[in-house]
């Protein structure tokens, strides 16, 4: 019977650096066994929340829970069974692959050794183990930085921007193996700024813009939870929002450019979304317009993302400063 506590649990987890507020009372929920996207543009605050679930700063407010136990009182046992990347990885650049996994393994204990040749194979850096690691590329690299990751045996895989410095078909292969370790029951919790990267990966996502989190749920929910959107190209689109912008069925219409029109459909009830983008191309034709390209995007994640992150008004924070590592939780 699977466990149905969250492998990551926050409530109103901020994060102050001196007047500036760069976590702002995200409240995160993570079930087991999936592959969970952590997406936002850079500077969103999603590294910090990473820092925070692994101890490597302290809260300013709020609550933590991972793998079920609270943080940050009962960190060692939260950990356990946790790999993860955050930023790039660091490593001993004059020793090889292999002996740096071995340094990391000799503080995990002797099942941690044992698992050191499985690990270099399914991040396909067996071939290279015994070379020293200042001779890697970046994406070997991120690479071992993920098989130093399954040393412990992971419940929990946290991969900070783990595509960076990867070629495409380095991220073909990450893509594949994030979906292989989910198979085996472990849960992946991948940061990104790449909505394709997400999209591809992962079956759950939170959308993080200005230190909050805007939405959450699974890719499907995310998706469905936008607006219909038609776009219709066509000439003096200008004229054509205005006249469309009367309409019942139009929650908003406008004009990028002059040969380009995009509409939002207001919801209809039981009218469907092909019937209203008919019945608003037969509308232009009967005002003179002639269009001659029409879309649909209702349900795409691309756009509700979009739509999201648009509506985040205020300014990112400023670069956060690592002064302040020691503020109390407040009770």
């Amino acid at each position: 019977m699977s466990d149905p506590t969250p492998v990551i649990a926050t409530r109103g987890l901020r994060k102050r650096y001196g007047d500036r507020e760069v976590v702002r009372g995200v409240d995160l929920h993570v079930p087991r066994g999936v592959a969970f996207g952590f997406l936002g543009p850079n500077g969103a605050g999603k590294t910090t929340v990473i820092r925070l679930l692994l101890g490597l700063t302290a809260p300013s407010g709020g609550t933590m829970h991972l793998r079920g136990h609270e943080l940050p009182g009962d960190r060692r046992a939260a950990l356990a069974r946790v790999g993860a990347i955050v930023e790039e990885p660091r490593f001993h650049g004059r020793m090889t692959g292999r002996e740096n996994l071995q340094v990391h393994a000799a503080v995990l204990g002797p099942d941690a050794a044992a698992r050191i040749p499985g690990a270099l194979e399914r991040v396909r850096l067996a071939d290279r183990a015994d070379d020293r690691v200042d001779g890697y590329s970046l994406g070997m690299r991120q690479r071992l930085g993920i098989a130093r990751c399954l040393l412990c045996d992971p419940e929990l895989l946290i991969l900070d921007e783990p595509a960076n410095g990867l070629d495409p078909a380095g991220i073909r292969e990450l893509r594949a193996l994030v979906r292989a370790l989910v198979d085996e029951g472990r849960t992946v919790f991948l940061s990104s700024h790449l909505l394709d990267e997400v999209e591809r990966t992962c079956d759950m996502a939170a959308v993080v813009a200005d230190g909050r989190i805007v939405a959450q749920g699974t890719l499907d929910e995310l998706a469905s939870s936008g607006e219909p959107r038609v776009r219709i190209g066509l000439r003096h689109a200008t004229e054509a929002a205005t006249v469309l912008a009367a309409r019942p069925d139009v929650a908003r219409a406008t004009a990028p450019d002059d040969d380009r029109l995009e509409i939002v459909v207001r919801s209809t009830g039981t009218t469907g979304e092909r019937q209203v983008t008919a019945e608003l191309v037969r509308h232009l034709v009967g005002r003179g317009f002639a269009p001659y390209a029409v879309t649909t995007s209702g349900g795409r994640l691309e756009d509700r993302v979009l739509e999201l992150l648009g509506r985040q008004d205020e300014p990112p924070p400023a670069a956060a400063s690592p002064a302040d590592e020691r503020v109390p939780v407040e009770a």
